[in-house]
């Protein structure tokens, strides 16, 4: 939902006053739009343009390298043709005119008729339709413009920045559309300003295929995709209309509409990288972004342009806009950083004495049993972390317990010492967060006081090394109990852990009898306030909800409770 407005209907109006101001520096508004301070030679004037709601188009994109001028209409409607005339009017600097907007009727109209009033005057006009979205027509100029708005923009503006003239300009600008094509899809319609139900919506579990940008619903449903899969519709959606070329390099644009943010869009590229290799496609400095946008809708989209060597050239050009900047001058002379060689847990594992040999497995055996109980708990854990944290306990214990088994299981031979040593450094250095740190600590901790050369090991080696992992919790986190912390249930844990050994019981029985003790004392930590980390501020959400470390750690030790023995351990689960 558009949340900040004041009169909806003035919204456009209202947020490009804003933008102005901002980058009054560079810009200055005009009725209808925004044009750029000039440089010190006149150049043809390359005025983008459509409705509101798109940015970075089509403001964003006015400065050096890119538009001159853009006109700006009201939220997804075309600007009127005064508009556009007096943008480009104010625009021109005596070399001609070219406007530059996607294929759709009322901007074809009003641009047009804008056009033929800008020649009537004397000024050069030409125009340059962007057609790029396949799914809309199998008729490349009857197809709508929408991400590879960018793409044309940019040829269009470079040209025109490195002195070309207009006949020059306008024909890369023609090549560019030529040689681009997009395929998107929606997560979720956009709310306009002062509504309350989105354009269109999405059923659950579905995402609109084929897309457009001005609030209209996909071209048709489909069950939603994993990135994997969403990656292949992409690019099988643009490869099944690509341009009759030999081109092999190719820009890319991952956009994103609104509310789909970078990191998904970063996930999305790397299944994209591998399926445009696939092809013999080699991409040429991809953009990655929200490039053109679409108030707070849900989706995103794919676009190709195969570039020739003048394409090419004016695709890595530099511009300096409000909402894109390029300089490769800054990165050119930059090196790859250098580093020395890797450690090789595998070849660095000192030989386990028999002892230790034998009872390895079982070590390896239990980190499996880790890795299924934490997987298995991951929603609940992220719901009682969320309740005063950030939800993400769940996630990142599976990351550590995942990162921790795949590297045990290339440790063939080692001792279990060194095995909890090198499960530790993979859970601390793939988890992330406070529990990441803490249970790396804690595995690492363990392996050292465990060993690796013991003629035997008995049930005090065992508390030894939980005794280890709670000590090296203790010294890193600088908690106690009653914290509302994982050490409400691991110091319980380790007490009665200690006790019952020390009394003589076998250590199958000392371990469940703590076990249980670490699961009353996690389902008590419900009654605390917390003192520590994130939920430290939002202490009074917190009681009534269990600590999130404390229970993690109270399943899994009652996991353990049932590995007393070598055994044929559980999969590996990737």
């Amino acid at each position: 939902m558009t949340t900040l407005y004041n009169d909806p209907a003035e919204f456009a109006e209202d947020q490009l006053a804003g933008f102005v101001d901002l980058y009054a520096d560079r810009l200055r508004a005009v009725p209808g739009g925004v044009i750029s301070h000039r440089g010190s030679e006149p150049i043809v004037a390359v005025v983008v343009g459509g409705g509101s709601g798109h940015y970075p188009a089509f403001a964003g994109l006015v400065g050096p390298g890119f538009a001159s001028g853009a006109v700006v209409g009201n939220i997804f409607t075309s600007p009127s043709a005064a508009q556009v005339y007096s943008v480009a009017k104010a625009a021109d600097q005596g070399r001609g005119v070219i406007l530059t907007f996607g294929n759709y009727a009322g901007d074809v109209m009003n641009f047009g008729i804008a056009a033929e009033r800008l020649r009537r005057e004397g000024i050069d006009t030409r125009i340059v339709l962007v057609t790029d979205d396949v799914a809309s027509s199998e008729i490349e100029e009857q197809r709508r413009g929408i991400a590879g708005d960018f793409t044309v923009f940019k040829a269009l503006g470079a040209a025109a920045a490195a002195g070309a003239d207009i006949d020059e300009v306008e024909r890369l600008g023609r090549a560019a559309n030529a040689a681009t094509r997009t395929y998107g899809v929606a997560f979720s319609g956009c709310t306009m300003p002062g509504a309350v139900e989105p354009l269109f919506s999405v059923p659950d579990g579905h995402m609109g295929v084929g897309l457009g940008i001005h609030g209209e619903p996909g071209i048709h449903d489909a069950p939603l995709a994993p990135a994997r899969d969403l990656a292949a519709t992409l690019v099988d959606g643009i490869l099944s209309a690509r341009p009759s070329t030999d081109a092999t390099r190719v820009a890319v644009i991952v956009n994103g509409l609104g509310t789909t943010k970078y990191e998904e869009l970063f996930l999305l590229w790397n299944e994209i990288r591998p399926l445009l290799d696939t092809w013999g496609l080699t991409p040429v400095e991809p953009e990655v972004g929200e490039l053109v946008t679409s108030l707070d809708m849900g989706g995103c989209s794919l676009t190709l342009t195969w570039l020739d060597d003048e394409l090419e050239s004016v695709w890595h050009a530099d511009a300096y806009t409000p909402a894109y900047r390029k300089h490769t001058s800054a990165i050119a002379e930059l090196r790859p950083a250098t580093f020395g060689a890797a450690a090789d847990d595998a070849a660095d594992a000192p030989p386990p004495s028999p002892a230790g040999a034998a009872i390895a497995p079982v070590v390896a055996a239990g980190l499996t049993e880790l890795q299924w109980v934490v997987r298995a708990n991951e929603e609940e854990l992220g719901r009682i972390d969320a309740v005063a944290g950030d939800g993400d306990h769940g996630r990142g214990m599976v990351k550590g317990a995942d990162a921790a088994v795949h590297a045990v299981a290339q440790l063939e031979g080692a001792g279990p010492g060194w095995l909890l040593r090198c499960a530790g450094r993979a859970w601390a250095a793939e988890a992330g967060g406070t529990s990441g740190v803490l249970w790396g600590a804690g595995l690492e901790a363990a392996g050292a006081a465990l060993g690796d050369d013991c003629a035997e090991y008995t049930p005090l080696h065992a508390v030894r090394a939980v005794d280890a992992y709670v000590s090296a919790i203790v010294e890193l986190g600088r908690a106690e109990l009653g914290d509302k912390t994982l050490l409400d249930s691991a110091i319980p844990f380790q007490r009665v852990l200690r006790d019952h050994v020390e009394a003589g019981h076998p250590l199958v029985d000392a371990w469940r009898a703590a076990a249980v003790t670490a699961t009353s004392a996690a389902a008590a930590t419900s009654l605390l306030s917390p003192k520590k980390g994130r939920a430290r501020p939002l202490a009074e959400k917190s009681v009534g909800t269990p600590d999130a470390g404390a229970t993690s750690f109270a399943l899994i030790v009652e996991a353990l409770g049932t590995l007393t023995v070598p055994t044929s351990p559980r999969k590996e689960l990737r």
